[in-house]
């Protein structure tokens, strides 16, 4: 999806529906991903174990958020960084900012941060001049495409060869093959020289460890070890929520991110930073500048949401949900697609631009699953759904048809009227086949869809009545 120009909800679903590449490649990449997490949870032994040892590092941390936020804090500090707590999106950005501009920055290069993402840094650093280059591969492409990430791990899956081919020619001025080394030693060959002369690093924190104010990044590519190490400060972003309490209680979580997230048992990198570089270190920033990024997180906390702050950005969710599989993550109109931002998006931002995405789910469950801190993402949904309707945030026509049913439902005599109605009305709209195609009124949205069975010539009300009741044998005869 476009930065610039985005859809309504229902046309960028109806978009993806017609996409029938994208669709291919989620179905192929759900099934590998799958594939893989299964395999490498074999070798932890009690995968459930696991789940629940890692459900309780992330509860405990986030009932105890402001005193692991607190040592963290200090600890950056005592290691000569610099702490700033963004309670907004723009105090974030307007912090990165004076920064660049303190430090003249004319190009930053960044590593993957989904934060970065949601709090937009890219376009705010272009707007007072300043480059602003992606070097994880996934995101410099969609960076070239001008996308949003359509995957948490894998942000350009909905891209084949030959679309990336056409990018990268953009960018070489001739046209590249449509081979993915090639194409690799390309990219690898642009921002080689973007590294040497950013002014910035820009990354993320898979984890932030309190106990010694470290931070932690996993990739398999390198970009986020040269982003950190080469230019002259190291800015971190990350969520309030990355905290992990100790170096144990890390290798629980780290276990099974890479296990949930790609099916690998370890990522090709983990980088483990611990403030700037020191007196006699051969290579690092001079300055770490760690910005702790609220931005709503703090809505969940103390409610029914809180939970949700457990997650840990694996996108294993996204791995088995069968409506992401169908329409992709640029439908989700959010930085975070899938159950997860389905649920992240309102709980961040509330319902104002986000109040379908409670809806975009089957509710089958298999998000909560496979889930490695077994966050309860389908009941979430149905608590936001409710949340929706308390606050008649829903069609007038559907809260009107809910409070006939509740009406119909208390009074006998009106529940039987109205299935006879229902039964003349629906009927004759029937196909051959019993189901209505092309049903009237508010059923016309879910026919669209999906099949409605036309009631029955008899009701079992009406059956009973006349035989049932007297075992089968029509008035008792």
């Amino acid at each position: 999806m476009s930065l610039s120009n985005p859809l309504p909800f229902k046309e960028r679903v109806e978009q993806a529906l017609n996409d029938p590449f994208l669709r291919q490649s989620l179905k192929n990449a759900q099934a590998r991903f799958r594939e893989g997490k299964q395999k490498a949870g074999q070798a932890l032994g009690n995968l459930e174990e696991w789940r629940t040892r890692a459900e309780a590092i992330r509860r405990h941390t986030i009932e105890h958020l402001d005193y692991y936020l607190d040592l963290f804090a200090t600890n950056v500090e005592k290691n000569g960084g610099t702490v700033f707590f963004a309670e907004t999106e723009q105090e974030a950005v307007e912090y990165l900012i004076r920064l660049a501009k303190a430090k003249q920055a004319q190009t930053v290069i960044k590593s993957k941060s989904m934060v970065s993402e949601e709090t937009h840094v890219n376009h705010r650093l272009e707007e007072i001049g300043v480059e602003a280059i992606e070097s994880d591969l996934g995101e410099y492409i969609i960076q070239l495409a001008k996308e949003m990430p359509s995957h948490i791990i894998a942000p350009a899956i909905h891209k084949n060869r030959k679309q990336i081919a056409q990018l990268f020619s953009a960018v070489a001025g001739e046209e590249l093959p449509e081979d993915t080394s090639a194409l690799t030693r390309f990219a690898r060959h642009q921002l080689r020289d973007k590294f040497l002369n950013a002014n910035i690093g820009i990354s993320g924190c898979n984890f932030a460890v309190a106990e010694t104010g470290s931070i932690v990044l996993v990739s398999n590519e390198g970009n986020a070890r040269l982003t950190t190490t080469l230019p002259k400060t190291h800015v971190v972003m990350m969520g309030m929520e990355r905290i992990v309490p100790t170096w144990e209680d890390l290798d629980a979580v780290l276990s099974l991110l890479p296990r949930s997230a790609t099916g690998q048992k370890i990522t090709s990198y983990v980088t483990a930073l611990t403030g700037p570089r020191r007196e006699n270190d051969q290579d690092g920033p001079e300055e770490m500048h760690v910005i702790i990024v609220d931005n709503g997180r703090s809505n969940a906390l103390g409610t029914d949401y809180q939970s949700i702050l457990h997650c840990i950005r694996c996108g294993a969710c996204l791995n088995v949900c069968p409506v992401y599989r169908h329409i992709g993550g640029h439908a989700y109109g959010s930085v975070y697609p899938g159950p997860i931002g389905a649920v992240l998006t309102p709980v961040l931002k509330g319902f104002d631009q986000w109040e379908e995405l409670p809806y975009a789910s089957s509710l089958c469950g298999a998000c909560t699953e496979a889930c490695p801190v077994k966050i309860p993402l389908h009941d979430m949904l149905i608590d936001l759904r409710r949340d929706e309707v308390g606050q008649k945030r829903s069609p007038w026509i559907e809260r009107l048809a809910f409070r006939l049913f509740g009406a119909a439902m208390k009074y006998p005599a009106l529940y039987r009227l109205g299935l006879k109605m229902a039964k003349y009305l629906l009927r004759p709209q029937a196909g051959e086949e019993g189901f209505l195609n092309k049903g009237p009124g508010p059923l016309k949205a879910w026919t669209q869809a999906r099949d409605f069975p036309a009631p029955a010539p008899e009701s079992f009300r009406e059956w009973w009545e006349r035989q049932g009741r007297h075992g089968g044998e029509p008035h008792g005869r």
